[in-house]
């Protein structure tokens, strides 16, 4: 008998380690379909609703899309919990939190226009003396359109210094991107357990019921929340079939449950308004759950970064980790970028950023490190912004040694994360960040009154270069031209010199035909066809 060749099966699909800084395991990849359970046996097979199910388990469904959306874009996900959600003691309508918005219309006289650069130093913890949760401690910094209308987004802070205890949240507006910058965040979901530091994301989507805990103690950090989409991967384009955040990289947690049948809190945010029911059990039941329409999160330091090797920039959409679709085509509702520790290699090339007028949006903000001619106080945990088509760009001295630097291959924001919200909407800025925060400065101009306008000392240089090539001079008109009034409308003193000159002509035509001789049958004929012409 020939000797075996066989070498080894994998006992289970791959899922992370555990580690000091995170307990936790995960499943890994993105928009994947996951099955998770707690206990052997709970997932039911073949079918998702089946008439008695193990444990006597309870199936509830969550849905992320319509019923009728295409399969690429149809997300939802099954559970097998202890007790549904129904089973709560009805709702109650919570004091409004004055700091948190969500009606970014211009119609509302809480939110701002900025034509100008704003920026913000770090934002403020809570103090010690008053108890303040994730959900207490949201802020919202700026935002577009509404959530009632399923579109547009808001940027938030989360500034907390006490971990839920017996409460909950559960999002009915948006899908919320939560970067941490100071502390971990213990998040425990419906469908498991996330351990989340600065220099990673997690989303938790619209409709999933969550808890923040603080195991750090006190904690900042930044949130976007989208209204009426999802989260995707960009497309890759000529990159091929990988690059930039792969998806392989996120990762989504097990299920993981509790058994506790105390009094607990739910608070849900409908369209920006905050409700609570109450329920005597955990909504961290789910013994089982299969679906694409999970929590997620993702190491940000995975990213792979991709650029010019030659010269010049490439567009910043090369720093895109997630985007999300807007209703027109090809614009996104918002981009999220990072800026991270990465080679810089092109050749004679202005390699920071050029001094630019998007279309979109920016708001930055820093995790850690440092991220320098942003403007004169960016600062992890604070952030800076600019509306579409405002100027901005480095500062002088950065411009300087930009323009100075001998350049050689370097690496760049060794030991720094930063990020971009980038969006095609305008965005209003609440009171909160205007006038509350305490934290609002705008750019100092001063960053760039070094810009002097130098191709003025060259006019020499350049008359020369004219002059060699047979040119005219600056400030002097080209050759055979006289300075004069030009039928053409080119002359520097416009449409009103123009008609001048029509009406000149006019009178001086007229003058000649009134002084003909009208006995000539002829030249009466073209004294008629003359006075024609000559009108205006």
């Amino acid at each position: 008998m020939a000797p075996s060749t066989f070498g080894a099966t994998a006992q289970a699909p791959v899922i992370t380690e555990s580690h000091p800084n995170d307990p936790y395991q995960y499943q890994l990849g993105f928009g994947n379909r996951f099955a998770s359970e707690a206990l052997p046996g709970a997932l039911p097979q073949g079918q998702n609703m089946p008439q008695k199910i193990k444990y006597d388990l309870y199936v509830e469904g969550l849905t992320g899309a319509s019923f009728v959306a295409p399969r690429a874009e149809n997300v939802n996900a099954w559970m097998y919990r202890i007790r549904p959600s129904v089973a709560h003691k009805g709702f109650v309508r919570l004091p409004d939190n004055p700091d948190l918005e969500s009606c970014f219309l211009k119609l509302n006289p809480k939110v701002h226009i900025s034509p100008t650069q704003l920026a913000w130093h770090p934002f403020d913890l809570p103090s010690g003396n008053t108890k303040v949760d994730f959900v207490s401690g949201l802020k919202t910094v700026a935002g577009n359109g509404d959530p009632t209308l399923h579109e547009g987004l808001a940027i938030h802070m989360y500034l907390a210094n006490a971990s839920m205890e017996k409460k909950a949240f559960c999002n009915n507006d948006g899908d919320m991107l939560i970067l941490p910058q100071q502390g971990r965040l213990d998040i425990q979901t419906e469908f498991g357990r996330m351990m989340v530091r600065s220099g990673e994301l997690c989303v938790i989507q619209r409709g999933m019921k969550f808890k923040v805990a603080l195991p750090d103690g006190p904690s900042r950090g930044y949130i976007q929340e989208i209204y009426g989409q999802h989260y995707v991967l960009p497309e890759l384009g000529p990159l091929g079939g990988h690059g930039l955040a792969n998806a392989r990289d996120f990762e989504t947690p097990l299920a993981s449950f509790d058994i506790d049948q105390s009094p607990w809190e739910i608070v849900y945010k409908v369209g920006g308004e905050l409700h609570a029911c109450a329920q005597d059990h955990t909504p961290f039941d789910v013994v089982a759950w299969h679906g694409n329409y999970v929590p997620y999160k993702y190491a940000l330091e995975k990213f792979i970064g991709v650029g010019s090797i030659t010269k010049d920039h490439i567009d910043p959409s090369i720093f895109c980790v997630l985007t999300a679709k807007s209703k027109q085509p090809n614009v996104p509702l918002c981009d999220f970028l990072i800026f991270h520790p990465r080679w810089d290699v092109s050749s004679n090339t202005f390699r920071p950023p050029y001094y630019h007028r998007n279309s979109s949006i920016e708001f930055m903000g820093l995790l850690y490190g440092e991220y320098g001619g942003r403007s004169d106080g960016f600062l992890p945990g604070g952030a800076s912004f600019e509306n579409g088509f405002t100027p901005h760009g480095v500062s002088y001295e950065e411009w300087q040694k930009g323009t100075q630097t001998e350049l050689a291959p370097q690496r760049v924001h060794e030991g720094t994360v930063a990020f971009m919200f980038e969006s095609s909407m305008m965005l209003t800025i609440t009171d909160w960040a205007m006038k509350r925060s305490g934290k609002l400065h705008v750019h100092e101009p001063k960053m760039w009154e070094g810009l002097k306008g130098n191709f003025m000392n060259h006019i020499d240089e350049i008359n020369a270069d004219l002059k060699a090539r047979g040119l005219s001079l600056l400030g002097e008109a080209p050759s055979g031209v006289e300075n004069k009034p030009q039928l053409n409308g080119h002359h520097p003193n416009g449409v009103h010199d123009e008609l001048k000159v029509k009406e000149e002509f006019a009178k001086n035509h007229r003058a000649v035909v009134d002084d003909s001789d009208d006995s000539d049958p002829d030249l009466k004929k073209k004294k008629k066809r003359l006075s024609k012409c000559i009108c205006f």
